[in-house]
C-alpha cells in the first residue's frame, strides 16, 4: 500500500514538473529581445516597387520602421475615375515608424504614423518633372494588425529565423500638402476639365493596406 502511494506521489510531481516546464517555455516568448529583417511581397508584385521593414521586439513591446520606394498604380489599382481619366499614381516614396504591443507571440496591434509621396501622371508617360500633372505629400494615422510567424522555429539551423508576417492596416490620411485636398485641371485624353482628389495610401485610394512580408529574425539575448 505504502508503496502505490510512494508511486502515485512520484508520477502526481513529475505531472506538475513536466506541466510547469512546459508553462514555462510557453511564456519564454514574453522576455524575447529580436531584430527582425522583412521585404514586402505586395510591392513588388502589385506596384512594381520595393519595402523593406525592421522591427525590435523588446519583451512584449514592438518597434518598427520601414519604407517603400517606386509605386506605381494604375489600371485596376487606381480609383475608377483615375482609370477614366487615364492618369496613373506614383509614389516615390512612403515611409514612417509604429510602436505595438505583443498580444500573443504570433500576433501584434500597432499604432503608426506614416508619410507618403504622391505624383500623378497620364497613363504610359514617362515619370518626370515635365510630364507631371500634380503631386503632394500626405501624411496618415492608423492602427495595424500584424502576423510573426516561423514555422522553423524549432529548428537547430540557420532556418530557425526565417519569419512570414502577414498584415492588415487601416491607415487613413489626416493631412495634406493638396490645397483644399482637390486639384482641378485640363485632361488632354478626356479633353475636360477634370479633378484629382487627395487619396489614402492603400489600394483603389482606401485606407486599407494588406501585406504578406517575408524576412529573417535575429535573437538578441544575451546568453547566460
Amino acid at each position: 500500500m505504502k508503496t502505490k502511494i510512494k508511486n502515485s506521489v512520484k508520477l502526481a510531481l513529475i505531472i506538475m514538473l513536466t506541466l510547469n516546464m512546459l508553462n514555462l517555455q510557453a511564456q519564454e516568448w514574453k522576455t524575447d529581445k529580436k531584430i527582425n529583417v522583412l521585404f514586402g511581397l505586395t510591392q513588388p508584385i502589385v506596384a512594381r516597387g520595393f519595402n523593406i521593414e525592421g522591427n525590435l521586439i523588446y519583451n512584449r513591446f514592438i518597434f518598427d520602421y520601414s519604407h517603400g520606394v517606386s509605386l506605381d498604380y494604375s489600371g485596376n489599382t487606381v480609383t475608377t475615375d483615375l482609370k477614366r481619366q487615364g492618369v496613373a499614381v506614383h509614389i516615390p516614396w512612403t515611409t514612417g515608424f509604429g510602436i505595438g504591443y505583443r498580444v500573443k507571440e504570433w500576433i501584434n496591434i500597432r499604432v503608426e504614423p506614416k508619410w507618403h509621396r504622391f505624383e500623378y501622371y497620364y497613363e504610359g508617360e514617362s515619370k518626370n518633372i515635365g510630364n507631371q500633372i500634380i503631386s503632394y505629400n500626405t501624411m496618415s494615422l492608423g492602427i495595424g494588425v500584424y502576423g510573426n510567424y516561423q514555422p522553423f522555429k524549432n529548428k537547430s539551423s540557420s532556418l530557425r529565423g526565417i519569419t512570414i508576417a502577414p498584415s492588415i492596416r487601416f491607415w487613413p490620411t489626416i493631412a495634406s500638402s493638396l490645397e483644399g485636398n482637390k486639384y482641378s485641371y485640363y485632361n488632354k485624353k478626356t479633353m475636360m476639365t477634370e479633378e484629382i482628389k487627395t487619396q489614402d495610401p492603400g489600394f483603389n485610394a482606401t485606407p486599407w493596406v494588406f501585406n504578406v512580408s517575408i524576412g529573417y529574425s535575429f535573437d538578441i539575448k544575451k546568453k547566460k
